[in-house]
């Protein structure tokens, strides 16, 4: 059995880890150390860390697949869209050394509220009911990759997340 598989929640949160420490460190080397970070307590809106910088504050839902996965989507909630500029981000990381590859985004304008999941189609159960019926789950949407932007470094993730394009 793959250790990816089977230790697949201590992987997640060391990517999680490896994430923040980058942007502590992009943080650091612009000179102000204004990162802040709060950790959610229960992921129960789609959010798994809070973020803020340049008065941006970001609520975000991270995402992972290893490098040449083959997903073509992620499930994400809505109530993401309720929260200041909720975003989800989709790194993709090396299998083996478990280094930042590229990061996939999707969310507005720093400062500006998610958009986009009212119309997206709406995440079924894995598991059928005891009729055989997968039960719609009202509060998850599909995203396709298609919909998320490529950005390949981590800097200019950084740019997107706390830096209005003006």
């Amino acid at each position: 059995m793959s250790k990816h598989f089977e230790h697949s929640s201590f992987r997640e949160k060391l990517i999680e880890h490896l994430f923040i420490g980058e942007m502590l460190k992009l943080s650091w080397l612009k000179d102000d150390c204004q990162l802040e970070i709060i950790k959610t307590e229960v992921d129960n809106a789609g959010c798994d860390v809070v973020l803020e910088d340049n008065n941006i504050i970001r609520h975000i839902q991270l995402k992972t697949s290893k490098l040449g996965a083959k997903a073509s989507g992620q499930k994400v909630n809505v109530r993401l869209a309720t929260k200041p500029s909720g975003c989800i981000v989709w790194i993709v990381f090396d299998e083996n050394t478990l280094e930042l590859c590229s990061f996939y985004f999707f969310g507005a304008e720093a400062g500006r509220p998610l958009t986009g999941l009212e119309n997206a189609k709406v995440a079924k159960h894995t598991k059928a009911n005891v009729d055989g019926l997968k039960a719609e789950r009202s509060n998850i949407r599909i995203l396709n990759k298609g919909q998320f932007t490529r950005y390949d470094s981590i800097e200019d993730l950084y740019k997107v997340l706390f830096f209005p394009q003006n």
